[in-house]
């Protein structure tokens, strides 16, 4: 596949459904050249190894061995602020809580070995969900906001298979490796339970492994147009942590706590509509619908009014769908 020279001109379109809590703690920075598209047709342009963080059937592009290496800085803002309800903390400025997402760092690796004009095999390895949120140690609703630290790393195999001319298809094993910290203070729990705001209620450590699959197709109507379609299924990590806190009557025990990270579905398409020019979108659907609680269960754990339950927090996520349309200007050949 020739190499081309290109740059990115802009991102048209990028919709979130506003059900949803945004991307919830999905990560999707996988490769420079997407973010410059804003993730616009991910599924289908590969133009680059970093196409199988989305679709492995992609693979069948390449003529040679690839290797991409990605590493994304993030940056995101986030404030919260208290509303005037009178009831029950008066003064609503106490549910402010500032800058509660963290920066973060993630690398990414990809390669790509074509075996012969129908079969390649390939290897990604990046982050598909993950997240840093910290809030003030004496916040009033420490309970439920305190710390949470969840990183992910996904080692993923695949192998695509050129069906036909036009059609390639593509699957893909993945490892995932998790590792998890929640911590939660009493806030204005300690008028109940004694002790300060900043008083610990419990502490969760803990990593697991999880594991899955994905799947994708490519169908190329010509050299200059294709669409990509690729489904990645739900990983459920189960964590076996280290658990400290009133529940356990401050003893440090074994606990469980499952989550799983959703599914997704991508449609993408890239169209050279001239020489010069290319159209690029997608729409990626993501089932967190299947994000319904946060639960630590542990048979020690009997000072709740539900035995073996040592915390419980109920999520409301909604299945959210991202539409993303690009442009991408050839400056040379």
């Amino acid at each position: 596949m020739s190499k081309i020279k290109k740059t990115t001109l802009a991102t048209a379109l990028l919709l979130v459904t506003a059900q949803s809590s945004a991307a919830g703690f999905q990560v999707s920075e996988h490769s420079a050249s997407g973010l410059g598209r804003a993730f616009a047709g991910e599924a289908a342009v590969a133009d680059n190894a970093s196409v199988l963080a989305r679709n492995p059937a992609a693979m069948s592009r390449f003529d040679k061995a690839e290797i991409s290496v990605v590493g994304s800085y993030i940056a995101p803002t986030a404030d919260i602020k208290g509303v005037n309800d009178p009831t029950p903390y008066n003064d609503a400025s106490r549910l402010d809580s500032n800058d509660v997402i963290n920066d973060a760092f993630v690398p990414a690796f990809y390669y790509v070995q074509p075996i012969n004009s129908k079969v390649a095999i390939g290897l990604a390895m990046f982050s598909g969900y993950g997240m840093v949120s910290e809030h003030e140690d004496d916040y009033a609703v420490g309970a439920g906001a305190g710390t949470t630290d969840l990183l992910t790393f996904n080692i993923n195999p695949s192998v695509s298979f050129k069906a036909t001319d036009e059609l390639s298809l593509g699957l893909g094993l993945s490892a995932v490796y998790a590792k998890a910290t929640l911590e939660r203070n009493l806030g204005d729990l300690s008028s109940t339970l004694g002790g300060s705001a900043d008083s610990q209620l419990f502490l969760l450590e803990g990593d697991a492994w999880g594991y899955g699959w994905n799947v994708g197709a490519l169908y190329e109507f010509s050299e200059n147009n294709r669409i990509g379609l690729a489904y990645r299924s739900q990983v459920d990590i189960e964590f076996e942590g280290d658990f400290t806190g009133v529940t356990s009557g401050g003893n440090k025990i074994q606990t469980t706590l499952e989550i799983p990270l959703p599914a997704t579905v991508e449609i993408s398409g890239y169209h050279k509509v001239t020489p010069k020019i290319a159209l690029t979108y997608s729409a990626l659907w993501t089932q967190w619908s299947k994000f319904t609680e946060l639960e630590a269960n542990s048979s020690e754990c009997t000072v709740t009014a539900t035995p073996t339950e040592c915390f419980k927090k109920e999520e409301h996520y909604d299945d959210n769908i991202r539409y993303a349309v690009g442009a991408e200007y050839y400056v040379g050949n």
